[in-house]
């Protein structure tokens, strides 16, 4: 969601650093039912939430089909649905514009702003599912939408918004996609498209996968040639650690042709080498590949995209093995990659990485599309608050808006709650 109203913060600690309410899935259920009835006059047909997520690590590598490990956050999208008798669709969320239009008008180019990733995977379905829909291709619905995902932050609020509606539709219309992985997997792609050719933001699927097949406990290690998936247990607690994640307020968006255009650089030198996607470059002969490049940042974004692949596998293998804490100089690695090759970091996100490493944390790194949004590190559990503090410090001596944080703990998938 490109535009929105920052997430509420919580009151500052006296050392001044901020942090996002704690999830509450009682009250935004109770919200987002109010707000559809005051909006549209009756019951919704049920509540249904989606998740944002935070990647571990394997940054910009899911277009590329590579490999990346993200993780289900705790913090939601919450959706109020219900199908109407005619075509129509009906959106409303608080602090944004709402929308209306009839579903069989919704076309790539055709609705702009927060809309188009909501009514994008009604369309998404069509194209997709025209045949299991056979005449509910075209039935309208009314939806409401609270959101405890930071917005702008790099923490796919986009992808739970499409995600949560995805969910929604599913069940009133009866596909019966959610009720296994398989059809988790297909509706995930539908929301992918709704992104990718609605909202025009060129994502790669991480994502919505994360969303809809995230598990509390456990990461995902997504490979996104096929995009199979194999959970792996996390459970930084257990470690005595946390995953700090620090909103930097610099604001994300995918919009805006910087993801885009890296996106295409990087399709182009697969053309070149010869491949069809970046991932399917052997490491050991990552050199002769970059010596047949002409252009220094195609090399230089070749160079990230076979190294983080390489991290990821090395990272899931320590997790695999219980050795949470050897993480960090995997995480410090993967950020050096994005801020030198893929020069996708930016003054605040580099800042709260030294800053927390400074600070005590093992590792930290940007997550997400970059460009703004958010960092994590990886942090002694009892260190948290402080490790915050320190940041929320550095960011007010460097002129920086004051930074917000939350702690991602490994949950749940998109889900019927009410």
């Amino acid at each position: 969601m490109s535009e929105a109203v920052p997430a509420p913060l919580a009151d500052p600690a006296p050392s001044g650093a901020r942090w996002y309410p704690a999830p509450d899935a009682l009250n935004a259920v109770a919200q987002v039912a109010q707000d559809f009835r005051a909006a549209f006059g009756r019951a919704p047909d049920g509540v249904w939430a989606a998740p944002g997520r935070v990647n571990l690590i394997g940054e910009h590598v899911d277009y590329n089909g590579g490999l990346c490990l993200p993780m289900a956050l705790p913090h939601r999208t919450f959706v109020a649905l219900a199908l109407r008798s005619d075509d129509r669709i009906g959106l409303v969320s608080r602090g944004l514009p709402p929308w209306q239009g009839r579903r069989a008008e919704v076309a790539p180019g055709t609705v702009d702003g927060w809309a188009g990733y909501a009514a994008g995977v009604a369309w998404a379905l069509t194209e997709q599912f025209a045949e299991q829909l056979d005449e509910r291709r075209e039935t309208g619905f009314d939806a409401a939408v609270v959101s405890q995902v930071p917005i702008g932050a790099g923490l796919s609020s986009s992808a739970a918004l499409e995600c949560a509606v995805g969910s929604a539709l599913d069940d009133v219309l009866g596909l019966g996609l959610t009720d296994t992985d398989a059809g988790r997997a297909a509706l995930a792609a539908a929301c992918v498209r709704a992104e990718n050719e609605i909202a025009g933001a060129p994502t790669g699927g991480m994502d919505q996968a994360a969303s809809l097949r995230g598990r509390a406990g456990h990461v995902l290690l997504l490979d996104c040639r096929d995009f199979s998936v194999r959970p792996v247990p996390f459970d930084a607690g257990a470690h005595g650690l946390a995953v700090l994640v620090v909103d930097t307020r610099a604001h994300h968006a995918l919009v805006d042709g910087q993801y885009g255009s890296r996106r295409e650089v990087c399709e182009d030198a697969a053309r070149r080498l010869g491949v069809h996607r970046l991932a399917e470059i052997d490491p050991a002969g990552l050199e002769q590949a970059l010596a047949r490049l002409d252009a220094d940042e195609s090399r230089r974004l070749v160079r990230h995209v076979v190294g983080e692949i390489e991290r990821v596998r090395r990272a899931a293998a320590l997790l695999d093995a219980g050795d949470v804490r050897a993480l960090g100089p995997l995480l410090d690695a993967s950020h050096a990659s994005l801020r030198d090759d893929y020069e996708v970091s930016c003054a605040e996100l580099d800042l709260a990485c030294d800053t927390a490493l400074a600070a005590g944390a093992l590792g930290a790194r940007m997550t997400g599309g970059g460009f703004g949004g958010s960092a994590i590190a990886l942090v002694e559990g009892d260190a948290a608050t402080q490790v915050a503090e320190r940041v929320s410090g550095a960011f007010a001596v460097a002129g920086f808006d004051p930074p917000a944080f939350l702690l991602a703990v490994p949950s749940a998938a998109a889900e019927r709650v009410a």
